[in-house]
């Protein structure tokens, strides 16, 4: 059973089956701050598992919950909170925390599809030189599944391509593949928070450098 409707989901819908439920669905703008949106999926969550008893539970979450400069943003709270139901009362699941995920269409604010925007369209913005990303294809993830997923059992996972990519890197890339040069102003600010990931993770990713995958993703998606 696969739950929402948006960019994960639907890179899902080839493995849907009746023993696992792919909890997809619930609050996905982190600048959210309306405690109805929060208490609705905390209560589809709830309601999900309930009526789920014996499916393994899949629940994506984020790695900005290991930002402390977003530690006490209601986004990152609320997703805490869905993680710490899911502990308390399902016997079989797994976390999925990801970072800024690369796909077809999607949120037009996310990293990618921002600055894809602003390089093509050829409209200024700020760079954040200290700022650091660690990007994920949304394809990763089903495959990731297909892979490792039934191995781990009642975990947290972090997952993502175990990289730090700095802005310039990336829009570097972005500028060659589009063939344009991006319009910007460079300011000191920004900064990442490091990661641990699990050896399945690592292993996952072991045969794909940094730098390609960057290519590939911005090939694949721009």
């Amino acid at each position: 059973m696969i739950i929402g409707s948006g960019l994960i989901a639907k890179s899902l819908q080839h493995l849907d089956t009746e023993n696992t439920v792919y909890f997809a669905s619930g609050v996905s703008n982190s600048l959210e701050t309306r405690n109805s949106e929060f208490e609705r999926e905390l209560s589809l969550l709830r309601t999900a598992i309930q009526n789920n008893k014996g499916s393994r539970l899949v629940y994506f979450s984020t790695l900005s919950v290991h930002d402390q400069s977003k530690q006490n943003s209601p986004y990152v709270l609320h997703k805490l909170q869905a993680e710490d139901l899911i502990k308390n009362i399902s016997e079989n699941y797994l976390i999925l925390r990801i970072g800024n995920i690369v796909g077809a269409g999607g949120n037009p604010n996310t990293l990618f599809n921002f600055l894809k925007n602003r390089i093509s369209e050829k409209t200024p913005f700020i760079l954040h030189k200290k700022a650091r990303r660690i990007l994920v294809d949304i394809d990763d993830i089903s495959r990731f599944f297909e892979s490792e997923y039934k191995h781990l059992n009642n975990r947290t996972v972090n997952f993502s391509y175990p990289y730090y990519y700095s802005m310039n890197e990336i829009i570097e890339a972005m500028e060659e593949q589009l063939d344009t040069a991006a319009i910007y102003q460079e300011n000191e600010e920004g900064d990442f928070y490091p990661v641990e990931f699990d050896d399945s993770v690592t292993q996952y990713y072991s045969e794909v450098n940094a730098a390609d995958y960057l290519k590939l993703l911005i090939k694949k998606y721009l």
